[in-house]
């Protein structure tokens, strides 16, 4: 039997304690900028540094031999590097005579310094490099939710709050296949295949999958180069394809998918493809002959997502799924705002630090602060003439109060965090703008006869024909009312009862 080869799990699905050669990392400048880095271990002087491949950033440079097997999230000072010919302008001679002359010394110059470097490459491989004193980064592994603030912009981006709602809409689970159309970019399909992820195809076993469709073909080689760098060929199919004309199926098999995202400027054009059955078109009287494959789970409900900008494009979308059986049709907008959570740090005792309100935490605290002032004020309202005593008393006064600030500076350094203010959340000041409006549906299971006959057999009732399941119920109610209605007649009107009520109780109290 032959040996079943192993896929190399995506960075993005198991990226590991430490970094790793030959594999993808993001670099964080600051808060919201980060950089995707390809890390490559070289042997030797690479684009003019002899410290091997170099990520060059504003704090500074960073070769990749210091970010390669450190832990992930660690800091990485910048490094001295020596750039060795990059940057070298060569000198211009007037004369032929004299340029042939000095490019034959500065090609044996050339020569003689390769070789030297080439020695010092053999013995030492490349050069170690030294830190700098210029700046840091982070290195953080590759998830979606940062290769989508970093990723290269082919395409407007499905944003991280608008997938992580769209996925949990779509009932997208380890084991889904997952329809979608209009790769761009590439955001929504690095989170659907890890929400749907359980494990790579092997030995014929069903595993989650991301059926993905792109019409351009300058983004969809970008997007092949990308899924191959980031180990995702097992888990995206994707094709280059109208998918209007064209259709949804795979190498003509249907993909079996019960979730679908379609990011197109005409969504209501591809819907007819996503249908259980062949729909005949105005004019077509006779059919063609051909086995009609629909994309669709034929036992599973089908959930679907549209990403439409426009209020126009929605009109259209909802009012085609009305009409080819779709349900539960509902529209979202994503509305994103972050909440900062920090403690309210109060206090005229505090540094002038960013988010410290410098203002007097209690009553005492004020009154201790006004008395200060005041001291002061008298201080500088005596005359010139006093005695060298009251001025030794004031001194002597002046380095008791500057010893018990000091004290209490000492006292509020080491006291704990939470006794510098309660804990508040504050909203960013300005909402996210628009990105696109959500369409949501269903489409049901498809039931036939069979499938009543099935519904049958599992959950039998007695006396039940092969009529509507309930139609024993109905009879017996109608029965039981029709007994009442009798009994009734036979006792007589309400006034008739009544009256015989009323000699009953008159006898029974004589």
């Amino acid at each position: 039997m032959a040996p079943t080869l192993r896929n190399k799990v995506s960075p993005f699905l198991d990226s590991g304690r430490l970094t790793k050669a030959n594999s993808l990392a993001i670099i964080q400048l600051s808060r919201d900028n980060f950089v995707p880095v390809y890390l490559r271990e070289t042997t030797g002087e690479h684009d003019g540094y002899a410290e091997g491949a170099v990520v060059n950033t504003r704090f500074g440079s960073f070769p990749h031999s210091t970010l390669i097997g450190v832990p992930w999230g660690s800091q990485i000072r910048a490094s001295k590097v020596d750039t060795g010919s990059r940057g070298r302008k060569r000198k211009r001679v007037p004369t032929e005579d004299a340029e042939g002359a000095s490019s034959e010394a500065n090609d044996n110059t050339r020569k003689g310094k390769n070789e030297v470097d080439g020695n010092a490459d053999a013995a030492n491989g490349v050069k170690e490099a030294v830190a700098d004193t210029s700046g840091f980064v982070h290195i953080l592994p590759p998830t979606p939710e940062i290769w989508t603030t970093s990723l290269p912009h082919r395409t407007q981006v499905v944003y991280t709050p608008d997938y992580s709602y769209i996925l949990h809409r779509i009932r997208a689970r380890p084991g889904t296949t997952i329809i979608e159309a209009g790769a761009g970019s590439g955001s929504f399909t690095h989170a659907a295949v890890r929400a749907v992820y359980n494990g790579y195809p092997s030995d014929g076993k069903r595993k989650g999958k991301v059926i993905s469709f792109e019409y351009n073909e300058d983004r969809y080689h970008k997007m092949q180069q990308e899924l191959l760098e980031h180990d995702l060929k097992g888990l995206v199919k994707l094709t280059h394809r109208d998918v209007y004309k064209d259709g949804f199926l795979v190498d003509g098999k249907s993909p079996e998918a019960s979730a679908i995202f379609l990011d197109l400027p005409a969504p209501w054009e591809a819907l007819p493809h996503l249908s259980r059955r062949r729909l005949k078109k105005a004019g077509d009287e006779k059919d063609d002959g051909s086995t009609w494959v629909s994309p669709l789970h034929p036992k599973k409900s089908v959930y679907i997502c549209t990403f439409s900008p426009c209020i126009e494009q929605v009109t259209r979308t909802v009012s085609a799924m009305r009409r080819l059986g779709w349900v539960d049709i509902d529209m979202v907008e994503i509305a994103n705002r972050k909440l900062h959570t920090l403690r309210d740090r109060v206090g005229l005792n505090l540094p002038l630090d960013r988010g410290v309100n410098n203002s007097p935490r209690d009553v005492e605290e004020a009154l201790a602060h006004l008395t200060k002032i005041e001291d002061r004020f008298r201080e500088q309202a005596k005359p010139k003439g006093e005695d060298t005593e009251m001025a030794e008393e004031d001194g002597n006064d002046a380095e008791k109060t500057k010893d018990n600030d000091e004290t209490d500076d000492a006292s509020a350094s080491n006291q704990y965090p939470w006794h510098d203010g309660r804990l508040i959340t504050r909203g960013e000041p300005e909402i996210k703008t628009h990105t696109s409006y959500l369409v949501f549906a269903i489409l049901p299971i498809e039931w036939i006869e069979e499938d009543e006959a099935a519904a049958l057999a599992m959950y039998p009732v007695s006396g039940e024909s092969k009529a509507t399941v309930g139609n024993l119920d109905r009879k017996a109610r109608k029965e039981e009312r029709r007994e009442q209605l009798q009994k009734m007649q036979k006792q007589g009107s309400r006034k008739t009862r009544r009256k015989e009520r009323d000699e009953q109780l008159a006898a029974e109290t004589a």
